[in-house]
């Protein structure tokens, strides 16, 4: 076996061990590597929707502007290397295998067992300290102050895209508890930056910055203008920026434009020399996975990772106004969703919907969600395995001259791309 399948199957071991919320195990583990969450300056992203392009942008920017980054990201979506980047780039098998052998026997050190993402996130902190990277862009997995990334004592800047109602079974049930639980990710002195809307949310927030000492900055969205959306990306001014292009498709991304535009602003008044042409080039460089992702054309494919009300709202936008008419849509999503509310917000842009069962053991059952669907007089149809819907939904899809839009869990990417490679 190579180092690379030594460490997944140690990391399916971590895995069965499920999810367990706390900084207990992730500090043990960190304190026998000798801290290397400290010797690297973060940027640490919490946030509902946003964080992974919030994350590329701003990454191709600064490398842009000649810094060295480092990044982790969360899920894994085609491979467990793509959670992890140097340079922008996902890092090699080899390299991630022989770094998961050499801590893994660290991490069983511990009495109470590590779950696979503080072995992750261990993984990420001495990833980055080992590159030397001038500085990371690192993702809360869930929330913020139990999530097992927040270990960083002095952050070079807090990021909390926004707050709506998701993982409310761990969070809470409304925006200001969900809130406090991001705003965690606070700490004495630090810069903040909050790209959110929601009221309740940013008194919380406001709170918890002012208690922390730390400056609090909020993204100011009047500053965009003249935005002009297609498949091929948006065009957007921005005030003290121009006129800028980002090749990310779907209308939402102008808005994570903006809490990147905000945060080079920050980190040029804490001393980074980010030019207006590395802001342009890195904007346009920008890639990532299943975020409004065209997959193909003649039929139109794409697939976006919208996972609850507020991300399948932003999609629903994004269909409206990128494309015409009606398309086919096949949709899988976890069962903790309010799963409920999608087929009013997606049923004038579906001609048939074709609801599959993501593999993941929190997944909603194809037949609920289709019915959901049947229940408002949008045609749905159930399948068993993605596969199946993924050749119906584009057969559907070809025969009509629609395109095929494919939304929900982030969990299924890796399978529907296999499953759409698998058509030829």
């Amino acid at each position: 076996m190579t180092k690379y399948e030594i460490a997944l199957e140690y990391l399916k071991i971590t895995a069965a061990r499920g999810s367990k919320l706390g900084l207990e195990r992730i500090r043990q583990i960190t304190e026998l590597l000798d801290n290397p969450q400290d010797k690297t300056k973060i940027i640490h992203i919490s946030g509902t929707n946003g964080k992974g392009s919030f994350g590329a942008m701003l990454t191709q920017i600064l490398e842009a502007a000649g810094y060295h980054t480092g990044g982790f990201s969360s899920p894994a979506i085609t491979d467990v290397t793509d959670s992890f980047r140097i340079g922008g780039n996902e890092v090699s098998q080899e390299e991630l295998g022989e770094l998961i052998c050499r801590i893994g026997p660290v991490c069983e050190r511990l009495i109470n067992k590590p779950t696979e993402f503080e072995v992750l996130t261990a993984a990420a902190y001495q990833l980055f300290a080992e590159n030397k990277c001038d500085v990371a862009l690192v993702e809360c997995g869930m929330g913020g102050d139990l999530d097992s990334t927040n270990i960083i004592s002095t952050p070079l800047l807090s990021v909390i895209t926004n707050v709506r109602k998701d993982h409310c079974a761990f969070l809470g049930n409304t925006t200001e508890e969900i809130a406090s639980h991001k705003a965690g990710i606070i700490k004495n002195g630090c810069p903040v930056l909050f790209g959110g809307s929601d009221p309740d949310a940013e008194n919380v927030i406001v709170r918890a910055a002012e208690k922390s000492g730390s400056e609090l900055i909020c993204t100011d969205f009047s500053r965009i203008s003249d935005v002009s959306c297609s498949l091929e990306g948006t065009d957007f001014t921005f005030s003290g920026f121009g006129r800028l292009h980002i090749n990310l498709a779907g209308t939402y991304q102008v808005y994570n434009a903006a809490n990147v535009l905000t945060a080079v602003e920050i980190l040029r008044d804490a001393g980074f020399a980010i030019s207006d042409e590395a802001v342009r080039c890195g904007l346009e460089r920008a890639r990532w996975h299943g975020r409004f992702e065209i997959l193909r054309r003649n039929p139109t494919v794409i697939f976006d990772g919208s996972h609850n009300p507020d991300g399948i709202s932003s999609a629903a936008e994004s269909i409206r106004l990128c494309l015409d008419g009606k398309a086919a849509l096949l949709i899988g999503v976890m069962a903790d969703k309010e799963y409920s509310l999608y087929a009013d917000m997606l049923g004038d842009f579906t001609a048939h919907a074709f609801a599959v069962t993501p593999d993941n053991p929190r997944a909603l059952d194809s037949k609920t969600l289709a019915e959901t669907f049947a229940e408002k007089d949008i045609p749905a149809t159930a399948f068993d395995s993605l596969e199946d819907g993924v050749k119906s939904a584009y057969e559907f899809a070809k025969k009509h001259n629609v395109p095929l839009i494919a939304l929900g869990s982030l969990y299924m990417y890796r399978e529907f791309i296999n499953a759409l490679d698998n058509l030829n």
